[in-house]
């Protein structure tokens, strides 16, 4: 018999291992249905869906220039319907616009217009703002030591306070791993 890969044939299940099963298509060709090929569920037990002397269609998956033969059960068998879900809708993206494809423009947003990052932006718009009063951002004022300070000097004072407040911070940091924790 000249097998075609592609082609359904019938033949005859002769032997069962955990790992497959062994079918017959005439009396000088065997090939191997793997276990993941036995059929559209997940199978546990080949027993469960096959037996021994059983006649099953087959689709031949590969020739083998070892002279093995691929086999496979399910995709001889027609595609299974899916079922429709519990809210309606089918499996898969038939339900949503443009087949569930999503559809980005080039200044970064949706087709809706929105902009992708659009989650933290709704996100955080139930926080409350900052309140720059009671605890006002770090604010260089060059008018307040000698009215003329240039740059170099404006440096200076900026790495002056940022050293000190990160000395503070480690500070903290290294008060905290010293002590131990008192979780109860």
């Amino acid at each position: 018999m000249q097998l075609e890969v592609g082609k359904i044939y019938e033949g005859k299940v002769t032997g069962i291992t955990k790992f497959g099963a062994f079918v017959e298509l005439d009396k000088d060709t065997t090939g191997m249905v793997h276990i993941s090929e036995v059929a559209n569920t997940f199978v546990n037990e080949i027993k469960d869906h096959l037996t021994e002397g059983q006649t099953v269609k087959v689709k031949v998956l590969n020739l083998g220039d070892d002279g093995k033969i691929s086999l496979s059960i399910k995709k001889a068998q027609p595609a299974p319907q899916r079922k429709p879900r519990e809210n309606g809708h089918q499996g898969g993206r038939e339900g949503r616009p443009n087949g569930g494809q999503r559809n980005f423009n080039r200044q970064g947003g949706n087709s809706q217009g929105r902009p992708r990052n659009d989650y933290n932006r709704d996100h955080n718009r139930d926080r409350a703002p900052q309140d720059f009063a009671k605890n006002p951002p770090p604010v260089y004022n060059a008018d307040s030591n000698s009215g003329n300070a240039d740059f170099e000097d404006m440096l200076s004072k900026f790495k002056a306070s940022s050293e000190e407040r990160f000395s503070d911070l480690k500070r903290v940091i290294d008060n905290k791993r010293k002590s131990p924790s008192r979780r109860k």
